[in-house]
């Protein structure tokens, strides 16, 4: 499993005990932290997307003369 879906899997945890918690400061706390692994599986999305080398066309494949 790639980080990114770790990280998404891990806030879908935290909305349900969102959901499932009847204490509101608890709700609040469950519901910043999925807010916080959602950044984190975006963060991880653009940084990886950065990372990677640019794609380059092969020779020939746009002939267009």
């Amino acid at each position: 499993m790639n980080p990114s879906d770790e990280f998404l899997r891990h806030a879908a945890d935290c909305e349900q005990m969102a959901k499932f918690t009847r204490d509101p400061a608890s709700r609040a706390t469950w519901t910043r932290m999925a807010e916080r692994w959602l950044q984190c599986a975006e963060t991880f999305k653009v940084q990886s997307l950065a990372a990677q080398p640019p794609k380059r066309h092969r020779k020939g494949a746009d002939t267009h003369h």
